[in-house]
């Protein structure tokens, strides 16, 4: 019975146009999709939180033998941290452990989403946990992924010396390479803001000629940050009907906000931190604290400026008229204007910085769109003989102008009840039409989209791949190696291996992360069919 039943499917798929062939592509699809099903769910968080703790071991260790430590430091001249840097077994074996443990971090990290599935109330607790668990080693590991902490060194001998950070560069400071300033540093002006320029200036003044203890300041300054960005995001969630615990998952659990604000002390996890602090009182009402929250977070980075318009609106409320609105713009407008030209007086800068972010980003990076249109553009010109020098700066010209094409028109268009997600497209616009987009400037907007909600589709698929190439590319760009070992581009081809590999066994084999692949893509059923024959007449 079951032949006969078996011939007739085959007989009748062979009758319908394609159908063997629709039928192989849909069973083919099927199967794939089914992968998801098997994979393995974690049957506490303890695993997850356990194993990230590891990678955040390993990467601390990683970070002994290819991290940037400046000249001066103890640490280069004790006994057992001599030949991992300075022996070629010691930088593979470390280049090694600080790959893998960012890959580690990477699976714990979504292995623990995994296990708070459903997330509520409690769960945010242990989310909390697993974020001071992961970063309490990165508070003393040597600085990776970015030597701007070193930037940070000398900027504040700047400022203590006299000298005006927004027109001088810390090549004007005696033995201004030994403190690991990146060379590229060397005649540029600051782009921060002004009142870090006030934090640099006192952790050099609390240091003095100890770069170690002035890194570890500055990091415990952005634990600061981060610790507002814990703080803010649960509660700018629980506004938006968004899960509190899963909002802090996705955007402070994840390696790469950890490693960025933490091992890297970029401050940004000062202006994110207290950019979110003022949307959270802006959107309850508090509108002067608000501003000048949000006036805190120009003053670590200038790009957060952007967020001022929305507050007004927060401020004036869904229901505001234009003329309320465009009263509590020239509120907000005025109150940062009076800090700011404050800070400016007493500092003696005055608006330095204004003139210095409105020249930033020269050159641009491969990932980044105006990257890639003047790689196409520059291509195609020199193919044909023509001059291409000028395709980047049009490019950029042209990217801000849209920019504030785009933010104009948030400002003044969309639903009045969904300000917040029309700041973080206003915000998102300035990035990506930017040449230059820092793996860390992904954070700047995760923490705003994650409170307004991420879905578990594309969506959240699209912030891990994210993540992931930003780690791999992290990884491999910063490594420090001597060099009479001749070992640095080697050591790069090693770290990018490894990634490729993990990423590889992650989103294929592992039953606990590749539902990331497999699942909740809520594609349409693959089917293909053969183009009909016309029937010919008789």
């Amino acid at each position: 019975m079951t032949d006969v039943a078996g011939a007739e499917n085959s007989a009748s798929a062979q009758r319908r146009p394609g159908g063997a062939l629709s039928d192989t592509v849909t069973q083919g699809a099927r199967r794939l999709a089914s992968l998801g099903h098997t994979t393995h769910r974690p049957a506490s968080p303890l695993g997850p939180i356990v194993e990230g703790l590891v990678g955040s071991l390993l990467v601390l260790f990683g970070s002994l033998g290819v991290g940037w430590l400046v000249s001066t430091s103890p640490i280069a001249r004790l006994s057992w941290i001599i030949p991992l840097r300075t022996e070629s077994l010691g930088v593979i074996i470390c280049t090694v452990a600080l790959t893998l443990g960012c890959w580690v971090m990477f699976r714990a990290w979504l292995r623990l989403g995994r296990a708070l599935d459903g997330f509520g109330p409690k769960t945010l607790r242990t989310v909390n946990l697993a974020v001071v668990l992961w970063s309490l080693p990165q508070l003393v590991t040597l600085p990776i992924f970015s030597r701007d902490v070193f930037a940070y060194l000398g900027q504040g001998r700047l400022v203590l010396a006299g000298e005006d950070p927004y027109t001088t560069g810390v090549s004007s400071l005696d033995n201004w390479f030994h403190l690991g300033t990146d060379i590229l540093w060397a005649e540029s002006e600051t782009p921060y803001g002004p009142l870090f320029l006030w934090i640099e200036a006192v952790v050099m003044r609390l240091t003095g000629e100890s770069p170690d203890l002035a890194i570890l300041l500055f990091r415990l300054a952005c634990v600061a940050g981060v610790v507002l960005i814990m703080v803010y995001v649960p509660k700018l969630a629980a506004l938006h009907g968004v899960d509190g615990a899963r909002a802090q998952w996705i955007t402070v659990a994840n390696p790469l906000l950890i490693i960025s604000f933490i091992s890297s002390a970029h401050n940004d996890a000062l202006m994110v931190g207290f950019a979110l602090a003022g949307v959270h009182a802006a959107a309850r009402g508090h509108g002067v604290l608000a501003t000048l929250l949000v006036v805190v977070s120009i003053g670590m980075k200038p790009i957060s400026m952007v967020l001022l318009p929305f507050i007004a609106l927060l401020w004036a409320g869904p229901a505001a008229s234009w003329s309320r609105r465009f009263l509590y713009w020239t509120w907000t407008a005025g109150i940062a204007a009076v800090v700011l030209i404050a800070v400016g007086v007493v500092q003696g800068y005055g608006f330095g910085w204004l003139a210095v972010m409105a020249g930033t980003g020269t050159g641009s990076v491969f990932w980044s769109p105006l990257g890639i249109a003047d790689g196409m553009v520059t291509t195609v010109l020199n193919s044909l003989g023509i001059p291409s020098y000028w395709t980047l700066d049009t490019l950029k010209l042209i990217g801000r102008l849209l920019s504030v094409i785009i933010v104009l028109a948030l400002m003044f268009r969309g639903d009045p009840r969904h300000v917040v997600q029309r700041m973080t497209w206003a915000f998102t616009a300035l990035v990506v039409l930017s040449p230059i987009i820092q793996p860390w400037y992904l954070l700047w907007l995760l923490p705003l989209f994650a409170v307004t909600g991420i879905r578990k589709d594309w969506q959240f698929k699209w912030v891990v791949f994210t993540v992931g190439f930003f780690l791999a590319f992290g990884a491999s760009d910063q490594l420090s190696i001597w060099q009479f070992l001749d070992m640095d581009q080697q050591m790069v081809v090693l770290s990018l291996a490894i990634s490729w590999a993990c990423m590889l066994w992650l989103g294929l084999f592992d039953r606990g992360t590749r539902w990331i692949v497999y699942e909740g893509w809520n594609l349409p059923a693959v089917r293909l069919e053969l183009p009909r024959r016309r029937r010919e007449s008789a």
